[in-house]
């Protein structure tokens, strides 16, 4: 046990000798989640949380060009703009200011809109009641010929996210839908000579509800803060891959490794100790990630973090992470033989590993080639595991797949290390 101990306290003090491996162990995580909150929540809220304007050009000045108008101003977040320098805007005008990115979007509304469409309805009711033989008293046939379909269109800035298009696109097409409805009802009831009673039109039948399917019938909301905390404090936890694999190429070339080998010391305590030392390294780091989250973030104008009730569950996550990371860095730092392949190969694995597991980009935004690829990244098993906590209110039985896989993960990079030792030395 003594022996152990020494073991954990060297490879302490060797990390604590080593300013930079400090820095990018604790502080740049820590700078890198912050960051990345900061800018990720400052998106969000540009598109959701403040109030935007966006340019009209209005061909139509009827009832269609009115209730879009209508449904604007009654809709906090964006703001319709119809002149500038008490002139309406020529839609060659608003094309351009939105392609300059002076403006968001621009919508363009065609000549004769609401006219051609209240033309439109009522030939084609006519139509059907035509051939249900009502008498020619009882319908206003319209005649002419058949009206040309219109198009609503819209000018987005080139920079503008495709979320925020498909949500514009989906309002104007679901309002637009809406006015076409009420249109052919009361076109019904005026051929029918019905009174003009409209109030079943304003009427929704079918809606939807968002039904919470969380455990213990608890909604949690994912954010930038729950998804940002648990996916940079795996980052930091395996980017100690970069410092204990130097150590250990270190500790081969001044010589450590022979004294230790010809010493009462047994190789087993020695990886003991490195994984012992590394671990605890591992849990702080993930603590501090945490401490930044709760404490600090409310600050800084970000969402806080919760923890309460997952502590335990999110520590028992970390700590198998870090033997995953553990086991990483010892396979990395056995096979390299010099600094300079260990340092930045370690580094560039971390990276990679970061990418496919998700930490930068979420997994469900990725090809498909890539989300399948995903699963073989280890900080994807703990990111999964984390959400199973944080957003899906999992217990212990909902992350034990991901703990397993990771523990597998650190027992094969250890054996595959420890196997590539004793060959190279009895080569």
């Amino acid at each position: 046990m003594a022996k152990l101990l020494m073991s954990i306290k060297k490879e302490l003090l060797l990390l604590s000798r080593d300013i930079g491996g400090i820095v990018i162990l604790f502080v740049m995580p820590m700078m890198l989640l912050i960051a990345v909150t900061m800018v990720q929540s400052g998106s969000f809220d540009s598109l959701l949380g403040t109030r935007m304007q966006v340019l009209l050009v209005d061909h139509d000045q009827d009832s269609i060009s009115w209730r879009i108008r209508q449904s604007f101003a009654n809709d906090g977040a964006l703001e319709l703009i119809d002149q500038l320098g008490g002139k309406p805007i020529l839609e060659s005008e608003a094309k351009g200011l939105v392609h300059q990115g002076d403006y968001q979007l621009a919508i363009v509304l065609p000549k004769d809109l609401s006219k051609d469409l209240q033309v439109h309805v009522k030939q084609n009711v006519s139509k059907i009641l035509a051939e249900f033989d009502f008498s020619a008293d009882t319908i206003r046939a319209t005649g002419g010929h058949p009206v040309a379909a219109k198009e609503i269109k819209l000018y987005f800035d080139p920079a503008t996210q495709a979320a925020f298009k498909t949500a514009v696109r989906m309002s104007i097409d679901k309002l637009v839908s809406n006015i076409e409805t009420e249109a052919i009802y009361s076109t019904f009831q005026s051929e029918l000579g019905e009174p003009g009673d409209s109030s079943f039109t304003e009427q929704q039948f079918i809606s939807f509800k968002e039904m919470d399917d969380s455990a213990n019938g608890r909604s949690v909301i994912p954010n930038a803060a729950q998804h940002n905390v648990p996916a940079w404090a795996l980052f930091a936890i395996f980017f100690i891959v970069v410092p204990l694999s130097i150590n250990i190429v270190k500790e081969k070339s001044q010589g450590t490794m022979v004294r230790i080998s010809t010493s009462p010391t047994s190789y087993g305590t020695f990886l003991m100790g490195k994984t012992a030392g590394y671990l605890l390294v591992s849990l702080i780091q993930f603590y501090l990630m945490l401490l930044v989250g709760v404490y600090i973030f409310p600050y800084l104008g970000l969402q806080h973090f919760q923890v309460k009730g997952y502590f335990l569950l999110l520590s028992l996550i970390a700590f198998f992470s870090g033997l995953a990371a553990i086991g990483l860095g010892m396979l990395i730092g056995t096979i390299a033989s010099t600094q300079e392949q260990s340092a930045p190969f370690g580094a560039t694995l971390t990276v990679v590993l970061a990418a496919f597991g998700g930490v930068w980009v979420p997994v469900f935004l990725m090809p498909n080639i890539m989300q399948k690829l995903s699963v073989l990244s280890p900080m994807n098993w703990g990111l999964n595991a984390f959400y199973d906590v944080l957003l899906r209110n999992g217990g212990f039985k909902a992350i034990l797949p991901a703990i397993i896989l990771l523990f597998l993960f650190f027992i094969l990079t250890l054996s595959i290390a420890i196997i590539y030792d004793k060959k190279k030395k009895t080569v």
